[in-house]
């Protein structure tokens, strides 16, 4: 029998994919281990499961593992041990979906373990006394109970009366402080935003906002001006009052997912305004933020924010006041690594351009390499819509696809870490526009014309390919973060080498 290299090593590489995720999950489990055994007063490293467990996996084992199952297990179980060994701090809150806390955390340092907290109001007593773990971070609806049961707070949370960070001191003291101000500033300076002397509009009267004020004044901006929905300055008289700020910042959920839709505030309406900044950071491009951005102004996006606070959080965790104080050029490096990481990851990578240029093909593949789930978008139409994009435009008309392929595309778009092949015509448009920068990096593979598949596709033969392109290629163009052109090749593999060299350099690892 003979074996396909390549072939094997697809395989192979799969395989190793499926293998991390369960060494996660397994290492996951691990941690919680650790925390329940705290819980119950109990050593955390006690081997004498191990043991036993050892003897039964390699009673089981395979043909092929068997000789290799002690030296594995043996290393997995001493990795274990460590993972469950260090001091164990998380996210506080009530109900939390998913937080990138833990993994920001886990990526800033490796002296701790990180997890979820979720507790209801009468179990915060409970929590703050049993000192199970290190310390927290705080989320809402727990910001204002946690600073109420410090011991010690910082300027900042003084100030807010809110915290985001609690440090169960060595000295029995408990120690609050606010970092969410510290976001913030970062996230202005790294946009470079400087609202000294600049009439500022907070949008939103939250903890967030509490924290947006405190940065805003210690950064000496000159007029701060809040709006809320029962507010003095509200959403009915607010273009009347502030129509002369130069600054705006987001502090409401209002665009945040899955109700991605939403704008808080018509930005036309204020002649002066330069800079608008919104901390929500999923999508990475709210609808605020796109359109601050059609019109030129600088913008900030909240995952910046979200990650500096953590850095001045994690310092906090492991005693290192002065450098929670001291955020020098190394921690800024530190935090831009973990931004430019999570904004790759939680981005979609969405190709478009023309009718049978390898999109499908290019996304099959990408798919494979990183373990993300494909998307095809002319795929989805076909099993949400009931028939093909093809049978539409022929039955019903051009009109009526397209409209069914946005309802299909935002469905998708607006999600996290997928793989997307979106169709020859999508940036035809407008009103998709927005769903495909929300949250993806958009890939224009651009090929030579003549090359261009045309089979099943009623629009490249009624209209022409050399009319469809001059229709769409400054759309293709705008609307990409990265062109890729490549031209004809020998096999499917050398295209798609070529294609991950393209991403590669213009900053895309894949």
């Amino acid at each position: 029998m003979s074996y396909d290299l390549d072939e094997l090593r697809k395989e192979i590489d799969s395989i190793d994919l499926d293998l991390l995720d369960t060494l996660e999950r397994r290492m996951a489990v691990s941690r919680k281990i650790g925390v329940c055994k705290r819980e119950m007063g109990k050593d955390i490293l006690d081997t004498s499961r191990e043991d036993l467990k050892l003897e039964a996996l390699k009673a089981v084992a395979g043909f092929e593992s068997s000789q290799y199952v002690d030296e594995i297990y043996k290393t997995i179980f001493e990795v274990s041990r460590d993972h469950q060994s260090k001091p164990c701090f998380g996210l506080l809150g009530r109900t939390l979906a998913h937080s990138y806390s833990p993994q920001i955390h886990s990526l800033l340092t490796n002296d701790y373990s990180y997890t979820i907290i979720e507790r209801e109001p009468e179990e915060l007593d409970k929590l703050f006394a049993s000192r199970v773990y290190g310390g927290f971070n705080v989320t809402i609806p727990y910001k204002r109970d946690a600073f109420a049961r410090c011991d010690v707070t910082d300027p900042a949370a003084t100030e807010t009366g809110s915290v985001n960070t609690v440090v169960f001191g060595k000295d029995g003291k408990i120690y609050g402080y606010n970092t969410d101000y510290y976001g913030f500033m970062y996230m202005f300076r790294s946009a470079g935003i400087d609202p000294a002397g600049k009439k500022c509009l907070v949008l939103g009267t939250g903890g967030a906002a509490s924290a947006v004020n405190y940065g805003l004044r210690t950064m000496n901006a000159g007029l701060i001006r809040s709006c809320d929905l029962e507010t003095e300055i509200n959403y009915s008289n607010v273009y009347d009052i502030c129509a002369d700020s130069e600054i705006i910042v987001n502090c409401t959920p209002v665009g945040m997912y899955p109700k991605v839709d939403g704008c808080v505030i018509d930005l036309d309406r204020f002649e002066h305004l330069e800079a608008v900044a919104d901390v929500v950071y999923n999508p990475s491009r709210t609808k605020l933020l796109q359109e601050a951005q059609k019109r030129g102004y600088k913008t900030a996006g909240g995952l910046t924010m979200l990650v500096a606070q953590a850095y001045k959080s994690s310092r906090f965790f492991v005693g290192d006041n002065e450098g929670a104080e001291r955020i020098d050029a190394a921690a800024e490096e530190a935090i831009g690594k973990v931004v430019n990481r999570l904004e790759s990851q939680m981005r979609n990578i969405t190709i478009i351009g023309m009718p049978g240029c390898g999109k499908s093909l290019l996304a099959q593949r990408l798919a494979e390499r990183t373990g993300r789930t494909l998307v095809d978008l002319d795929t989805a139409y076909a099993e949400k819509i009931g028939e093909t994009p093809a049978d539409t435009i022929m039955t019903q008309g051009e009109e009526v696809f397209r409209l069914n392929e946005t309802e299909v595309a935002k469905e998708y778009l607006v999600k996290s870490g997928l793989i997307i092949s979106c169709g020859g015509g999508i940036v035809t448009q407008e009103r998709n526009y927005f769903y495909l920068k929300c949250n993806s990096n958009v890939i224009y593979l651009d090929r030579p014309l003549e090359m261009l598949a045309k089979k099943d596709r009623p629009l490249s033969a009624a209209k022409g390919v050399e009319v469809l392109f001059e229709q769409r290629r400054d759309k293709y163009e705008s609307l990409a973060d990265i062109k890729v052109s490549l031209n004809r090749f020998e096999s499917k593999g050398s295209f798609f080498e070529a294609a991950v060299k393209a991403l590669n350099n213009g900053g895309l690892p894949v």
